[in-house]
């Protein structure tokens, strides 16, 4: 079934700064323990050579948000982060209200510094609390105390920005119900305009999966998010995706446009992409992951194309995350092909009561939200 020509979605650009002072035991993304300084000016001089690459895939399209992540980006000095996003803008056209996020953890959010990642034009942080325990954090393998995790969240809301995110976790090792409901009690008396609220799990090649630690059960995480849910819609946050809160008008704009299925440059150590072009072909590209390949000038490490019979699976698995409708016109505009490809699961996913459709929309139920999984796998191609 040949895809065809497609509409364009809205197009991002994603940074990925690989250190951290040191690796958590729960984290399976591409980090590297830090020997040594940073090389500032060095890494980036490579992350612009890479955009450089990259700039065909984008077919003179602007880009609508940048977000920066890791890894610690915040160990990036400020001049470097100028340069970055300076460099950045000289290539590329960059439209005048991006959104443009950056990670940080608490214990690297200094005041003088995050003034200068904001005159580079970083307008949204993400700070990564995860707990205002110490114990927990302790345990985490977090370097950060709850005292510097408050201090982030009141510069955030000092300077001005035009939005910060606090991530949250939990289903923590022994964390009781009281204890997971106290760590979200604190983090809305902070008032973050957006709140990232996940449970831990346990991902393979992770310290945790050698050594796991003992976890709340079903029951307790089922209880823990109910009325943790309870809390945040009382204290006026909206769930917009599967483990995202915002207050109105503050979801973050670059993780709709992935949950979307829009596009996305990807440059840094071990970023993803995934570019349409006007012809109807959708590339998805991935860069090297280890700082020592990607800064001996080895930027690309896969490129591949998406055939027609993978997308309604990648389509799907990523806007159904979403809480919101899903416009029907969507699925030909960004995939190019013809709803009829899909109708035997769709009709199959309404039968099961996942979802409701009408003339403009596909809704997920709150049966299928309890049944996520079950509902992407009648999108996967056949074998």
């Amino acid at each position: 079934m040949p895809a065809n020509s497609v509409q364009l979605p809205p197009l991002s650009l994603y940074i990925h700064i690989p250190w951290c002072v040191q690796k958590c035991p729960y984290c399976d993304f591409n980090s590297h323990a830090l020997k040594g300084e940073v090389p500032h000016q060095e890494y980036v001089d490579h992350l612009l050579a890479d955009l450089d690459a990259d700039l065909p895939l984008a077919s003179g399209r602007a880009i609508s948000t940048i977000f920066i992540g890791g890894g610690t980006p915040s160990l990036l000095s400020a001049e470097a982060m100028q340069a970055l996003l300076d460099g950045v803008r000289t290539r590329i056209h960059v439209e005048d209200d991006a959104e443009i996020t950056m990670e940080a953890n608490p214990g690297t959010v200094e005041a003088d510094r995050f003034s200068g990642y904001q005159r580079a034009g970083v307008n949204r942080i993400s700070i990564g609390v995860q707990s205002f325990s110490a114990e927990k954090l302790t345990r985490l393998g977090r370097i950060h105390g709850p005292d510097e995790a408050k201090r982030a969240a009141h510069l955030a809301t000092g300077l001005g920005l035009r939005s910060f995110n606090l991530d949250l976790m939990h289903g923590l090792p022994d964390q009781s119900l009281e204890e997971a409901l106290d760590d979200l009690r604190q983090a809305i008396a902070l008032n973050p305009p957006h709140l990232s609220w996940y449970q831990l799990t346990i991902e393979p090649n992770t310290l945790f999966s050698s050594r796991p630690p003992v976890l709340p059960d079903d029951d307790a995480l089922w209880n823990i998010f109910e009325q943790g849910h309870e809390l945040l819609s009382a204290a006026g946050y909206q769930q917009y995706e599967t483990s995202a809160y915002a207050k109105p008008g503050y979801q973050c704009q670059h993780n709709l446009n992935y949950w979307r299925f829009g596009d996305y440059l990807g440059i840094g150590c071990g970023a993803h992409g995934k570019l349409t072009f006007a012809d109807g072909r959708i590339l998805r590209t991935a860069k090297t992951k280890h700082p020592r390949g990607f800064m001996r000038g080895d930027y690309r490490d896969k490129l591949h194309e998406v055939e027609a019979h993978d997308r309604p699976f990648e389509f799907f698995m990523n806007r159904f995350r979403l809480l919101e409708a899903a416009p029907r016109a969507e699925f030909a505009q960004y995939t190019g092909l013809d709803e009829s490809v899909i109708r035997a699961p769709l009709d199959e996913a309404l039968a099961k009561g996942y979802l409701q459709e009408t003339p403009e929309y596909w809704q997920i139920t709150e049966h299928g939200k309890l049944f996520l999984n079950s509902l992407l796998e009648l999108f996967l191609p056949e074998e």
